[in-house]
């Protein structure tokens, strides 16, 4: 605002110089006006152009601004009361009122009245009315006040957006840590709480065997095995989360090498029939951003889990394909198992505590992917299909 203020006063001071010069007298008169008008042209100048460098010095040093005024003084008494360069001397009460407050204005305010109240005094005109002498002072002091009020204004903005900046780091820390939280959770879900149950689950099963009338050493022996290789695997599978959490994972991955090799490992684990299908044509290796990568395929082994653990499935088929004209990459995974139960939202699930489906749909929406979850193409079972964009804006996603 300062610097705007400086900008209006060089241009008026560009109109009067050439007044205050022809009014001024010859010889040592005019040169006191010229110089007059080089330094007052100068310093607005320097202001104007590098506030940001000489406007600390003047808000340190208010006398600048006082010298300011007296070698404006000089161009207002040459060039006269009535030109142009009268109404420039109410930019100094507002300077003063924007950078030294209501008191700065004060002083100013009255400095530049009672200047102009000498240059109409020394420079009569007739027909000149008590008004027409009070009207130029009575806006150096209106002038004064506005800008003493816009500096109050200025201040409280100030606070308000600094206030307002800081609710906002707290805000995005609060979301931050919220986010982190939600992925620990998912995270937490679909791996080692799903494993741990089984261990469970395992360990009901040994404690049943070695309570009957006559408990079965192979049957013991199996189902002990089956506790410590759930046990191995849960162990296991806490380490790669904890590992995941703390190192930088590659660049890219093939997600399409990934879903064949998963879909293999589930099925030979399961003993569930699972089946991969590329898709057709030849195809290169689909590279997608790792953090993309690994929601698509958390949610993919999800799906898988969910039907063998839920939907008394006898069969999975997973598919992936690449629509090049759309630029889209779709994995569909089918069961032909007993399906959802109708009228299911994700805020009922929410509520009865079943976060797998809603983990699937968070990791969806964290990548910018499209999920839809319901009835396969023959009706029967369940498909989770997903869609991922694969323009360059989405996949940096």
């Amino acid at each position: 605002m300062c610097r705007q203020v400086f900008g209006f006063r060089l241009g008026m001071i560009a109109l009067a110089a050439p007044a205050a010069l022809l009014n001024a007298n010859p010889g040592l008169g005019t040169r006191l006006v010229g110089a007059a008008v080089v330094i007052t042209f100068i310093t607005s100048y320097a202001l104007f152009r590098d506030w940001e460098r000489f406007g600390p010095l003047l808000l340190r040093h208010p006398t600048l601004l006082a010298a300011d005024t007296l070698f404006a003084s000089l161009l207002l008494i040459s060039a006269g009361p009535d030109t142009t360069l009268a109404y420039v001397s109410v930019c100094t009460p507002l300077l003063a009122g924007i950078a030294y407050s209501w008191r700065g204005a004060a002083v100013f305010a009255s400095l530049q009245s009672l200047i102009l109240l000498l240059a109409q005094t020394a420079l009569p005109h007739p027909n000149t009315t008590p008004a027409d002498l009070l009207l130029l002072p009575g806006f150096c002091v209106i002038t004064g006040a506005v800008g003493s009020t816009l500096r109050n204004l200025l201040l409280r903005f100030g606070t308000a957006t600094q206030a307002l900046t800081a609710m906002k780091a707290r805000l995005a820390v609060t979301e931050a840590i919220s986010e982190e939280r939600a992925r620990l959770a998912r995270e937490m879900h679909d791996s080692v709480a799903k494993t741990l149950h089984g261990v469970a689950l395992a360990a009901e099963g040994l404690a049943a065997s070695a309570a009957a009338p006559a408990p079965d050493p192979a049957l013991l022996k199996q189902q002990a095995e089956l506790v410590a290789r759930a046990a191995r695997r849960a162990a296991t599978e806490s380490r790669e989360l904890l590992t995941d959490l703390r190192r930088d994972p590659a660049p890219t991955t093939d997600v399409l090498e990934e879903l064949a090799t998963r879909a293999r490992n589930f099925g030979a684990r399961t003993t569930l029939p699972t089946t991969y299908r590329a898709p057709d044509g030849p195809h290169a290796e689909l590279a997608v951003p790792h953090p993309v990568a690994r929601q698509l395929l958390t949610i993919t082994e999800e799906a898988m889990e969910n039907a063998h653990r839920h939907a008394e499935a006898t069969r999975i088929d997973v598919t992936a394909d690449i629509d090049p004209d759309r630029e889209l990459l779709s994995i569909s995974v089918r069961d032909d198992g007993r399906g959802l139960p109708p009228d299911t939202t994700l805020d009922e699930l929410r509520r009865s505590g079943h976060f797998g489906l809603v983990g699937m749909v968070e990791r969806a929406e964290s990548v910018g992917a499209r999920i839809h979850i319901g009835e396969g193409a023959d009706a029967k079972g369940t498909e989770v299909l997903l869609e991922l964009p694969l323009s360059p804006p989405q996949s940096d996603r």
